[in-house]
C-alpha cells in the first residue's frame, strides 16, 4: 500500500512537472515573439516610468605619459596659475580674442544684428534730437565743442561699419533660395536703395567748417538714416513678447519729437525776432528749453491762452503752428488708437463673445447654476491659454508649421502611449494635427459608464479621477497630467466600445481629444499601422474582459497553478468499472485513488 501511494504521488508530481514546462514554454514563446516583433506590447498595463538615473561615470584612462585623462582639465576649462585652481570658462578676454565674426548674418533671427542695430538707431538719435537743439539754442559754445565733435565722429564711425562690416554680410532670398554668398550679398546691399541712402546721409559736409565755422545744420544728412530704424522697430517687435507696449513707447517718442522739434523753432523764431522785443516772443528769461517746450506743448494741442503775436511774421509762424498741430496730434491720437485697439483685439474679441452668450442664456431663461459654469468657463479659457479656440490660431499658419507646433506640443504625450508604440511615425504626426483642445470644469463629467466611446483623451493640465464601486462614487484611480484613457475605444467594434467607469475632472482639466472618425480616415493611408492597432487592440479588450480570478492579481503570482478536478468523462469511468467489479487497470487505479483520498482525510 505504500509502495502504490508512493508511485501515485510520483504520478502527480510528474503531471504538475509537466504542467510547469508547459506553462514555461509559453512564456518562451511570448519573449522570443517579442524579440522578433518588439512593437507587440503586454497584455498587462505599462507601469509609470521611473526617473531617469545618470549612467555611472567611467574610469578614467590612463594616458600614454601615465598621467590619468581626468586629471587634465577639459577643452572648455583653463587652468589660472595665479590661482592654481581651474575655472569652467576662459576668461572673457580670451573667448573675445578667439571670437570669429560670421561670415554672413541672417537679419530676421540673429540677435547680434538687432543689437548692433540698437546702437546704429542710438546715433540716428543723438542727430536728429540734438542737431535741431544746436541750431537753435546756444548750448554749443568754443568751450564745449570738443565734446559735442567727439560723439559726433563717434557716431559716424558706427554709421561707417554698418555700411563696411554688416550690411554686406545680410543673407537675403532670391528665388526661393537663402543667398550667403560673400560676393552676391555685396552686390546685392550696393544695388539696393538701402547703400545709396546711407551713403548719402555720410557726405563730409563737415570740411565746411573750417569756411563757415562748426554749423550743426551742416550735419543734417546724418537723419537721413532712418531705414535702419524701421528695421530695428520689425526686427525688435517679432521677438519681443509684448510688442504692443513698444508701439505705444514709440508713438509717445514721435509725440515728444514734434514737441521737441516746435520748441526749437519757436526758440528760432524769438531770436530772429529779438528776445522780448514782443509779448509773443520768448523773453529769455528762466531755463530756455523747457520755456519753449511748454509753449510748443501749448501750440500744438490747442490748449489756448497764448498771447496774441503781433508781427506779420510772427502771425504766420503760429498759423502754421496751429495747422501742423492739429494734424500732427490727430495723427498721434489715431496711431495710438490703433495701437492700443490691436493690443487689445484679443480681449475685445472674449468679451464680446462673452457677451454674446449672456444675451443667448439670458433670452431662453437659462437656470442661473448653468449660466454661471459657462461664465467659469469662459474666464478659464481665457486666463490659461490666451484665447477660446487655438484652432483659429493655427489655421492661418502652413501644414507644415502646424505639424511642427504640434510636434513641440503633443508628441512626447503621444509616444508613450502603448496601443501607438510601433507605428509609423508619419501616421502619428498626421494624428497629432487632429488632436482637439476641450477645458472641462470641476466635477465635468468627461465619460460616463455605458456610453459609446469615440474619442481618446490625453490630459494635457490638471487631473481627472475614475470613478467606481458599488454606488460609482469611489474614486478608483486619479490620473496626472500625460496620462492616456479611452484609447482602446477608437480601434473597438461590436459594442466592445463602450466606457467601463465613470471619468470625472477634479478642478480644471485640460485635455486632448482624438476622435474615432479622424483615426480612420488617418489608418487609410497606413495599413500596416492599422493591422498593428487592430492587433494590439484585440490584445487589450481579451486582456480587459478576462475575469479577475483568471488575471491574477499582484498579490497572488503562482507559478504553479492549483490542481484541476478530475475530467467528468474519466471520473464516470472508474464508476462504471466499480460497479462491474473489475479488476483491471482501471479497477487498481479507483482503489489506489480511494486509498490516497482516505490518508489526506
Amino acid at each position: 500500500r505504500v509502495g502504490s501511494a508512493t508511485s501515485l504521488s510520483s504520478a502527480i508530481v510528474n503531471s504538475r512537472l509537466q504542467e510547469l514546462v508547459r506553462l514555461f514554454k509559453e512564456r518562451t514563446e511570448k519573449v522570443k515573439e517579442k524579440l522578433i516583433d518588439p512593437d507587440v506590447t503586454s497584455d498587462d498595463e505599462s507601469p509609470a516610468t521611473s526617473p531617469t538615473k545618470l549612467a555611472p561615470a567611467a574610469a578614467p584612462v590612463p594616458a600614454p605619459g601615465g598621467e590619468l585623462e581626468g586629471s587634465k582639465p577639459l577643452g572648455d576649462d583653463h587652468y589660472c596659475e595665479m590661482l592654481c585652481c581651474t575655472f569652467k570658462y576662459r576668461p572673457w578676454l580670451d573667448r573675445l580674442k578667439s571670437y570669429q565674426f560670421p561670415s554672413s548674418i541672417d537679419p530676421l533671427t540673429n540677435l547680434m544684428y538687432v543689437l548692433w542695430l540698437f546702437f546704429v538707431v542710438m546715433a540716428w538719435n543723438w542727430n536728429c534730437w540734438l542737431i535741431p537743439v544746436r541750431w537753435a539754442f546756444p548750448y554749443q559754445t568754443p568751450a564745449n565743442i570738443h565734446y559735442w565733435l567727439l560723439v559726433d565722429y563717434l557716431c559716424d564711425l558706427i554709421y561707417l561699419l554698418d555700411i563696411l562690416v554688416f550690411q554686406t554680410r545680410l543673407q537675403f532670398v532670391q528665388g526661393g533660395d537663402i543667398i550667403t554668398d560673400k560676393k552676391a550679398m555685396k552686390e546685392n546691399y550696393l544695388r539696393s536703395q538701402r547703400f545709396k541712402m546711407d551713403v548719402l546721409c555720410l557726405l563730409p559736409l563737415d570740411f565746411f567748417y573750417f569756411k563757415v565755422g562748426v554749423n550743426p545744420l551742416l550735419r543734417f544728412p546724418r537723419c537721413l538714416k532712418y531705414m535702419a530704424f524701421f528695421e530695428f522697430n520689425s526686427r525688435l517687435e517679432a521677438i519681443l513678447t509684448k510688442a504692443y507696449i513698444y508701439r505705444v513707447i514709440r508713438t509717445t517718442a514721435y509725440l515728444l519729437y514734434s514737441l521737441h522739434v516746435n520748441s526749437c523753432l519757436y526758440y528760432w523764431a524769438s531770436a530772429y525776432e529779438g528776445l522780448g522785443s514782443t509779448t509773443w516772443v520768448y523773453d529769455g528769461e528762466g531755463n530756455s528749453y523747457i520755456r519753449c517746450y511748454y509753449w510748443a506743448v501749448k501750440t500744438l494741442i490747442t490748449i489756448g491762452g497764448l498771447p496774441d503775436p503781433k508781427t506779420l511774421f510772427e502771425i504766420v509762424f503760429q498759423l502754421l503752428n496751429y495747422f501742423t498741430g492739429v494734424f500732427a496730434f490727430s495723427v498721434m491720437i489715431g496711431q495710438m488708437r490703433d495701437v492700443v485697439g490691436a493690443a487689445t483685439a484679443g480681449q475685445t474679441y472674449y468679451r464680446s463673445c462673452m457677451d454674446s452668450t449672456i444675451k443667448y442664456m439670458n433670452f431662453y431663461k437659462i437656470p442661473r447654476t448653468v449660466q454661471n459654469r459657462v461664465k467659469t468657463w469662459y474666464e478659464y479659457t481665457w486666463h490659461s491659454q490666451g484665447m477660446l479656440d487655438e484652432s483659429e490660431l493655427l489655421v492661418q499658419l502652413p501644414d507644415k508649421m502646424r505639424l511642427d507646433i504640434a510636434i513641440d506640443v503633443n508628441y512626447n504625450i503621444v509616444s508613450k502611449v502603448a496601443l501607438f508604440q510601433g507605428c509609423d511615425r508619419q501616421m502619428i504626426f498626421d494624428m497629432l494635427k487632429r488632436l482637439r483642445s476641450v477645458v472641462y470644469l470641476p466635477n465635468d463629467y468627461v465619460c460616463k459608464k455605458g456610453e459609446i466611446g469615440r474619442e481618446m483623451y490625453i490630459i494635457q493640465a490638471g487631473h481627472v479621477q475614475v470613478l467606481g464601486g458599488p454606488d460609482g462614487k469611489s474614486v478608483l484611480v486619479t490620473l496626472k497630467p500625460g496620462s492616456v484613457f479611452g484609447e482602446i475605444s477608437l480601434l473597438a467594434a461590436g459594442g466592445g466600445n463602450r466606457r467601463t467607469a465613470n471619468v470625472v475632472a477634479h478642478g480644471f482639466a485640460n485635455l486632448f481629444i482624438l476622435e474615432k472618425k479622424d483615426l480612420n480616415e488617418i489608418l487609410v493611408h497606413y495599413p500596416e499601422s492599422q493591422k498593428l492597432l487592430r492587433k494590439k487592440a484585440k490584445k487589450m479588450l481579451k486582456s480587459n474582459n478576462k475575469p479577475k480570478e483568471e488575471k491574477g492579481g499582484p498579490g497572488n503570482p503562482l507559478i504553479i497553478p492549483p490542481k484541476a478536478d478530475t475530467p467528468k468523462l474519466f471520473t464516470a469511468a472508474l464508476a462504471a468499472t466499480g460497479r462491474m467489479g473489475g479488476k483491471g487497470a482501471l479497477g487498481r487505479l479507483r482503489w489506489r485513488l480511494k486509498e490516497l483520498k482516505a490518508m489526506q482525510e
